[in-house]
């Protein structure tokens, strides 16, 4: 048994010894399930980071997958090419989500190439990364976030929900953030994007139930390349975040995907209008 210094916490000692390994192992998707076989699945943002994990993980489990971009074709690229690899199907569809017009030329696109969409999700989002005070709040920052994270997210939502009723089933997974629970004094106009999406999402999951689903999947912080390259980052807050952290680490996007995509399963067949949070147990934490 190891021993502990007299001041050490058992709990954190544990997760010293125990959470690389934990880590890798979650990292790995768990490439035995197939709960996406034969299904089409659309993701969009999947040039990068979250979207991009998503993607991979979607295929990995059989789905045939629609990599949205929207000025990244060359991360949209590397994603098709990686389910490619994999022995899975895939197809590039292009669209500025703010702007409804491009929004019904991709769903024209994905629904001739696939003749039916399972799942969509709605994973473009822009946080105002290189914000690093409300004080360094913008007009234009401010216009641009909250077109993207909610007039973007409600445009596709309706799109491609009002669609996937006509066929008489679907499930939509919104990408949230847990900076609900507790706002945003860096970036103000990315916590109020981040509330439209649970108001947008409750008022779809109502209009097109029964047959389509519309959730929220909130995941925390998470190490995405974008994440660790910030400057804040760099300079100590993320060791700050994950000593906050009951499960002592940030996850890379990989580790999340799967939690994401299971809002799109038959085992969350009973879901609708909900909020799902992945975080580690960072917002549990009280005073």
């Amino acid at each position: 048994m190891t021993s502990l210094a007299p001041d050490q916490d058992p709990i954190a000692a544990r997760n010293d010894q125990e959470g690389t390994a934990v880590s890798e192992a979650a990292q790995e998707p768990a490439s035995s399930l197939r709960r996406f076989a034969g299904q089409s699945v659309l993701v969009t943002g999947a040039g990068t980071g979250f979207g991009a994990a998503i993607a991979l993980r979607a295929a990995r489990e059989g789905a045939r997958v629609a990599v949205h971009y929207n000025r990244s074709r060359e991360g949209a690229e590397r994603t098709a090419d990686a389910i490619a690899a994999m022995g899975g199907e895939s197809m590039l569809v292009q669209a500025d989500i703010v702007h409804w017009a491009q929004i019904k030329a991709m769903a024209d696109t994905v629904f001739e190439r696939f003749g039916v969409l399972d799942v969509c999700v709605n994973n473009v989002g822009d946080m105002a990364r290189d914000q690093m005070s409300w004080r360094d709040i913008s007009e234009e920052s401010i216009d641009h976030v909250l077109a993207v994270d909610i007039k973007g997210t409600m445009l596709c939502t309706h799109e491609f929900g009002s669609r996937m009723l006509d066929q008489g089933h679907g499930s939509i997974i919104n990408i949230g953030s847990t900076v609900v629970v507790r706002g945003s004094a860096r970036a103000p106009q990315y916590a109020a994007g981040k509330y439209g999406i649970i108001g947008l999402t409750k008022s779809y999951a109502a209009a097109l139930a029964p047959a389509v689903r519309v959730n929220v999947f909130a995941p925390g912080f998470m190490e995405t390349e974008a994440t660790l390259a910030r400057e804040d980052w760099r300079n100590g807050r993320g060791d700050k975040l994950r000593s906050m952290t009951p499960m002592a680490r940030i996850p890379r996007p990989e580790e999340v995907a799967g939690t994401a995509l299971f809002l799109a399963t038959p085992d969350a067949s009973h879901m609708t209008g909900g909020f799902m949070v992945a975080d580690g147990g960072y917002n549990m934490v009280g005073a």
